[in-house]
């Protein structure tokens, strides 16, 4: 079987620099590897051994390609200061007062007015301001083109009028400020062609763009999420000549670019430079920056982000709260989140909807009852305006925290309809109340609800269909969750990988086996066949590992890389309850382990000399499973006289949540049947530890027991 060939990786970005120190990119150096099937030496070579099992045995998403590599960073001399890479004095905007008045144009701005959007102003304009005795002046151009600001296409059929009038009658035909008007417009309405066109034209004419021209460039194209042209417009302002530097609001929208595209050293460099130049960063930076280092986990990088605002004097607004708030739940920190928004409200700073909604995501991940409540108990006493978003997150929040009769209560108001600061409930609201009834396996209401659904004309979304059949392959309703899937396929439902792994698991539980089993199986086989393959192999006992790995490997490549690990999780469910042959498991397990589906469940704690196999993510038959073959490793090391660690310890998980199945338990359970000297440690629920001198004997002696699979 031939290996798949690994992208190869690119290089490092580009640090943006001023025209005297820029360089241009460098190819990548890195060599490219492919791994071949026709190999003339039977020998692997080290480029070959050195490529990670999970990218030659399985695809995943491509990384970026040796054709269009990210270049290098710009090196700079640190003996030279650095050179400035921003203006800090922005176009001053003329005062109100001195503003020309409209009311000479005033039936002009009417005919206007009354012209369709795709209208040719020219003939109104030419009756208006005839030629040569009475052509527009300046200051009527930009009068003309800000009252058309939210028509771009009148925008760009007056700017055509005032391009094709005689330089002799109207000289300011190429004062760049015309056309920075235009592009306001062009970028309020999201038409990014056209202002790429409009500054493509400046330059063709010789118009020079300014400072306010990129500025509008780079937003209008952040809007519209051409990040990469965005970035192209930013180094288009250093290699002008002469080149324009960009000022605070350009700086704001090119490091929310960066961040948006992942670009971490270019924010943190240009930020370090900018800050050197004696920029003072605003709230829109630190809101990006915030976001950014959230996205990416690093909880150190939120830290730097609170030292700046101190050190800069700027006091967070709610537009920062929120993204310093999303950001702490993304890093997994529940309670520095929590300080943060008792000193928002400390502050005097009023919580939105989004505030809201980021502080019930992270109680609900952090399980936090009491201060789920107590967000609750203050939503309601502030009877806080709420949006679909909110609401659905705290729906979200009381299946995570088990608060089943306060989703009920809010789902009861959401249907209200005499109250107004409540939305009406959508397919997600439905959605996560049915969670709620499927956690506590209450199918009957779960199914009532489901139809309900259906009944007031909400079509139900593919996760709905998912959460319903999971509720009644958990009652062990087998043929209710087939005839629902059936009903949903004649509606037009299409089957994602999720569903397709809930219908693993219902297999799994289906323990009768028989003609409930089948039934599943053949719904299975409509859009997955290739599962239903594999399911025939793993059962078959004249199947060799060979025909198993090829078949497994092909689900995988076609899955998605977040279902691969919960589809093996069934599998080996199903090789354990239903009776196929007992190597099955751990070969399945082996095999995964092999692909990197399972690459971290053992950790070593040297400077504790402990190691820890961690269960967490497993499901009751793989667990098992995967202990068995850790008890399998360590048997072949105590044979061989291999050095072992003076402890032991395995963690399940506490399982003290209301919806949790009980896999600490169940492992409980499994530890007693083999009879292996691990016992509950007293100071940490869900944990099991033995010592060497211990589990020693017990694997000498019981090294052949076929609780101790070998594969």
């Amino acid at each position: 079987m031939a290996p798949l060939p690994a992208p190869t990786a690119a290089s490092a970005f580009l640090f943006h620099a001023p025209p005297r120190n820029h360089l241009k990119p460098k190819p990548s150096s890195r060599p490219t590897t492919l791994c071949s099937a026709a190999s003339p030496s039977p020998t692997p070579s080290l480029a070959d051994q050195l490529q990670p099992l999970a990218r030659t045995l399985l695809t995943d998403k491509p990384t970026p390609s040796a054709d269009n590599p990210r270049p290098e960073p710009t090196w700079v001399n640190p003996a030279k200061p650095r050179p400035t890479v921003l203006s800090l004095h922005r176009h001053r905007r003329r005062p109100a007062a001195s503003h020309p008045s409209s009311a000479p144009l005033q039936p002009l701005l009417r005919s206007l007015r009354a012209l369709p959007d795709d209208a040719d102003l020219a003939p109104t304009l030419h009756a208006f301001f005839p030629l040569p005795s009475s052509p527009p002046t300046p200051s009527d151009a930009l009068l003309l083109l800000n009252y058309l600001h939210p028509t771009w296409r009148k925008t760009l059929s007056l700017l055509a009028y005032l391009r094709a009038l005689p330089a002799s009658a109207f000289p300011a035909a190429h004062d760049t400020i015309l056309y920075n008007v235009a592009l306001k417009s062009l970028r309020a309405a999201r038409r990014w062609p056209e202002a790429e066109q409009l500054a493509l034209d400046m330059l063709a004419s010789n118009i020079p763009l300014d400072n306010i021209t990129y500025s509008t460039l780079i937003t209008a194209a952040r809007r519209c999420r051409h990040f990469s042209k965005a970035i192209h417009w930013f180094e288009r302002m250093y290699s002008a000549t002469p080149a324009v530097l960009p000022d605070e609001v350009t700086y704001s929208a090119v490091l929310d670019v960066y961040a948006q595209l992942g670009m971490k050293q270019e924010v943190l460099a240009l930020f370090d430079r900018a800050r050197g130049s004696g920029w003072k960063p605003d709230h829109v930076a630190f809101a990006v920056l915030a976001k950014m280092f959230g996205e990416a986990g690093d909880y150190d990088g939120i830290q730097l982000v609170f030292r700046e605002m101190r050190d800069a004097g700027v006091r967070p607004n709610i537009f920062v709260y929120n993204a310093l708030l999303e950001a702490l739940g993304k890093t997994g920190k529940p309670g520095l989140a929590r300080s943060l928004f008792e000193e928002m409200a400390a502050e005097g700073v009023e919580p939105n909807a989004r505030t809201l909604t980021a502080v019930a995501k992270i109680y609900g991940r952090a399980r936090w009852g009491r201060d789920a409540l107590q967000l609750w108990d203050r939503m309601r006493a502030a009877k806080t305006p709420a949006d679909s978003i909110l609401c659905n997150t705290l729906l979200g929040m009381c299946a995570d925290v088990g608060l089943v009769a306060e989703a009920q209560q809010l789902f009861a108001e959401m249907k209200d309809p005499g109250l107004d600061h409540v939305p009406r409930p959508d397919k997600w609201s439905y959605t996560a109340m049915i969670n709620i009834y499927g956690s506590v396996r209450d199918a009957d209401r779960a199914l009532q609800l489901f139809v309900e659904m259906l009944d007031t004309g909400i079509e139900a979304n593919v996760m709905s269909y998912t959460i319903v059949i999971q509720c009644l392959g958990k009652a062990n309703r087998i043929r209710d969750a087939v005839e629902l899937l059936e009903a949903g396929l004649e509606r037009g439902l299409k089957p994602d990988d999720r569903l397709c792994g809930c219908l693993l698991s219902v297999v799994a539980l289906s323990t009768k086996g028989g003609d409930e089993t089948d039934l599943v199986l053949a719904c299975l086989q409509k859009f997955n066949p290739n599962l239903v393959s594999l399911i025939r192999t793993l059962g078959d006992a004249e199947s060799g590992v060979d025909e198993i790995n090829d078949s497994l490997k092909a689900v995988l490549n076609a899955a998605d890389s977040v279902v691969r690990r919960p589809y093996c999780n069934c599998l080996i469910d199903i090789c354990q309850n239903h009776g196929f042959p007992p190597q099955r498991s751990a070969q399945l397990f082996r095999l995964a382990q092999r692909y990197g589906l399972y690459s971290k469940l053992h950790i070593r704690k040297d400077d504790a000399d402990e190691w820890l196999l961690d269960l967490r993510s497993l499901s009751i038959g793989a667990a098992k499973t995967a202990f068995d073959d850790w008890m399998s490793t360590l048997s072949e090391r105590a044979a061989e006289s291999k050095p072992l660690p003076q402890s032991f310890n395995v963690f399940t998980g506490s399982s003290t949540h209301k919806f949790a199945q009980g896999l600490a338990s169940a492992f409980a359970a499994h530890l007693e049947e083999i009879a292996v000297p691990f016992r509950p440690n007293e100071s940490q629920v869900g944990s099991f530890v033995s010592s060497r001198d211990e589990l020693v004997p017990w694997l000498q002696t019981r090294g052949s027991s076929p609780a101790v699979v070998a594969g």
